[in-house]
């Protein structure tokens, strides 16, 4: 399999090395931010509930509301592209969810708690777009696949962040006056802010800006992209309503639904699940999460090099989807605390595992005249899947 430039194209290897250095950590930082303020609520709830007299159902349609924040305007936000930088659009997305992350400290009522929730959704669609977009400017083809996996990682390497601090944080109760879940949000954060701020000044636009790369590799970065555009064609009228009756989109976006929520169902109460059905303290829960977080990089790693040597993506993220099912399925069942512990953490190291080992391989479940309009819905149906779907163990 071609997974990037050939071993005599020097200037390619060297343009590909520097853009990855300069670019995907900064990417993956922020991709860590973001997947932390959309879960530090799991933590969180363990005071928040209790002191906002929460209940269950308040709890769980509020952690829900996110995702239908994030489905319904990450189309939209996406469009802006079209009028903005990439570069301007992405920290724009991370100064905005990093203040209302921070802002849930203020949380009082549930409208207030739903609304956040909500907003915060809307904050943070289009983030993952708008990075595919503006990898497209940078990575040929054959390269994109490879700079796209990298930053899948984050998630794991986020769990391993927010499982370390998450217990301290919360053990700062009655700090200058205010509670362990307000000290929580407003440190996870902050770091989005911040981070916006320095993608403004660090992210270069285009590779024709960015003042290391010298003119031969802006040249070949240039051309590979040229030759990519002239393989794919004119763009392509779509008939989004007529995408729904194909039955791949159909298929994709149910198994999307399905796994994304009970997915993210757990994660916004696995610190409660964990208490209750492995008897943890707060310490011991945020130690199990980073051990999972840890796993899941391993994991990451290990799937996709194996994707990568068989060639036979589908039939990896169909054997990581089993084991995510079966996890789950220990997790509910657990009759001991190790049965619990084992459960969750099988499911951490797999979870996320299956998009990202099928990723190089996702355009082509479509017709190619139909890709685009394709994977629009059934994107969009999986991504409001948690809001439909109740909190367990909350």
């Amino acid at each position: 399999m071609n997974q990037g430039p050939q071993p005599d194209d020097a200037i390619g290897r060297s343009a590909m090395t520097k853009a990855m250095w300069r670019i995907l950590p900064l990417i993956l930082l922020a991709y860590m931010v973001a997947y932390i303020d959309r879960v530090n609520v799991s933590f969180a709830s363990l005071q928040m509930n209790d002191d906002l007299k929460f209940s269950a159902t308040i709890y769980g349609l509020g952690g829900g509301l996110f995702f239908l924040g994030y489905a319904l305007f990450e189309v939209p936000s996406s469009l802006m592209l079209a009028r903005f930088r990439a570069p301007q659009w992405i920290a724009r997305i991370m100064i905005t969810w990093g203040l209302l992350a921070a802002g849930m400290m203020f949380v009082r009522t549930p409208l207030q708690f739903y609304l956040m929730r909500f907003l915060l959704g809307v904050a943070e669609a289009g983030f993952f777009p708008s990075v595919i977009y503006y990898f497209a400017g940078w990575f040929p083809m054959v390269c994109r696949g490879r700079a796209v996996s990298r930053i899948y990682v984050a998630s794991s390497l986020a769990a391993i962040v927010m499982g370390a601090i998450s217990s301290g944080l919360l053990g700062l109760d009655g700090m200058a006056g205010l509670r362990g879940w307000q000290w929580l949000f407003l440190v996870q954060g902050v770091p989005g802010v911040l981070l916006g701020l320095i993608l403004l000044r660090f992210l270069p636009d285009a590779p024709v800006t960015a003042p290391w790369l010298a003119d031969g590799e802006k040249e070949w970065i240039r051309r590979e992209l040229a030759r990519d555009a002239a393989l794919i064609g004119a763009p392509v009228r779509h008939n989004l309503l007529a995408a729904f009756a194909n039955p791949r989109v159909l298929l994709l976006g149910s198994l999307g639904f399905l796994g994304n929520g009970a997915g993210n169902g757990l994660l916004l109460s696995a610190p409660a699940v964990l208490i209750a059905g492995a008897g943890l303290d707060t310490m011991r829960v945020g130690s199990l999460v980073s051990l999972g977080g840890g796993l899941g990089v391993v994991c990451i790693f290990i799937a996709g090099w194996n994707s990568d040597r068989s060639g036979d993506r589908l039939r990896d993220a169909f054997v990581l989807t089993v084991v995510i099912a079966a996890a789950l399925l220990l997790l509910g069942a657990a009759s001991t605390p190790t049965l619990a512990v084992v459960g969750f953490l099988l499911f951490s190291a797999t979870f996320s595992r299956p998009e990202c080992s099928s990723y190089p391989r996702g355009p082509t479940c479509y017709p190619s005249a139909s890709s685009p309009s394709g994977a629009l819905p059934s994107i969009r149906y999986g991504r409001s899947a948690p809001f439909s779907r109740p909190m367990p163990g909350v």
